[in-house]
């Protein structure tokens, strides 16, 4: 396990030499490997970082909200409301790594843009170690690791804590002082819900997926998961009142971590689990039916793509 004070110190420094008089900007998510990574940056340069959140349309319910009000202290925080963008690129797209390499894209050009407004040279981001090993060993491209496209328009990208595994930024987010809703927070994906609708990324897809993701983390929390969702995967025959539906079919994923290199599923209980997939199917007209998957990591990752 790090060393959270000593890690503290050694990379505030480190991002000080990286930076040096530049100005940079931090991609903001909201989630703790980010809001670690910014809070480091802070510390570093202070007023030379620009923290950015980035609306995808792809989001956690209410999301962009909470970010207005958690870091409302920072005074050069920019939201930027990129949805038609995003899901006019995901169009047609069904190939997983396609769908991720469009949102790296996406995600770096709309961060090109924002630092030119600031004249800024350098990116920060909170990758961790989990991310560069899926990348680097094919198992999944992340947006900001094996995602990005190869001209990017900056003097270098400041990753703070690329060296960690979630269970330690959390040591670090402590340290830092961070509210337990950041550092006790559930990992949400780089890409969000897009790789949590199988095959083409719609408007109506990702809000069933963030409709259901909500009722999913709000009916799961007394397990503590790793991590819980609800996800798009396909359609089926259903029957709503007296009529024939052809709806979407939601996966509920709930899973057991130290690291996120291997998760168990967990074992819910049937009263829970139909609690689940009567909200979900009550308060969504268009979803037919709700399955609970059990398969552990390995051999399926955690998301779905």
């Amino acid at each position: 396990m790090v060393d959270a004070s000593e890690f503290i110190d050694e990379a505030v420094e480190e991002i000080r030499e990286q930076i040096g008089d530049a100005n940079a900007v931090i991609a903001l998510s909201g989630g703790v490997d980010s809001s670690v990574a910014a809070t480091l940056a802070y510390e570093a340069v202070g007023d030379q970082l620009t923290p950015v959140y980035v609306d995808t349309g792809l989001m956690r319910k209410g999301e962009t909200q909470g970010i207005r009000e958690t870091f409302d202290f920072m005074d050069s925080l920019r939201i930027v409301d990129a949805t038609d963008r995003y899901f006019d690129a995901l169009e047609g797209v069904i190939d997983p790594e396609e769908k991720r390499a469009v949102i790296g894209e996406e995600f770096i050009r709309v961060f090109e843009r924002e630092a030119r407004d600031v004249e800024a040279d350098y990116l920060v981001q909170g990758t961790i170690y989990p991310d560069r090993i899926e990348s680097e060993g094919n198992i999944k491209s992340h947006h900001n690791v094996g995602g990005l496209p190869e001209a990017v328009d900056f003097d270098g990208i400041v990753e703070p804590v690329r060296d960690l595994y979630k269970d330690e930024v959390r040591e670090v987010a402590r340290e830092l002082g961070l509210e337990e809703v950041i550092s006790e927070r559930m990992p949400f994906p780089g890409p969000g819900l897009a790789v949590r609708v199988v095959g083409e990324v719609t408007r109506e897809k990702a809000e069933v997926a963030r409709e259901a993701c909500h009722v999913v983390e709000e009916e799961l929390e007394e397990y503590e998961p790793w991590q819980a969702f609800g996800a798009v995967i396909g359609k089926a025959t259903g029957v709503k009142g007296d009529n024939r539906v052809h709806g979407w079919v939601v996966a509920i994923r709930s899973v057991e971590s130290r690291d996120g290199m291997t998760a168990r599923a967990q074992e819910i209980d049937w009263e829970t689990l139909q609690r689940i997939q009567s909200r979900i199917t009550g308060e969504n007209e268009n979803v037919a039916r709700v399955v609970y998957d059990v398969t552990h990591k390995p051999p399926a990752t955690i998301e779905y793509e």
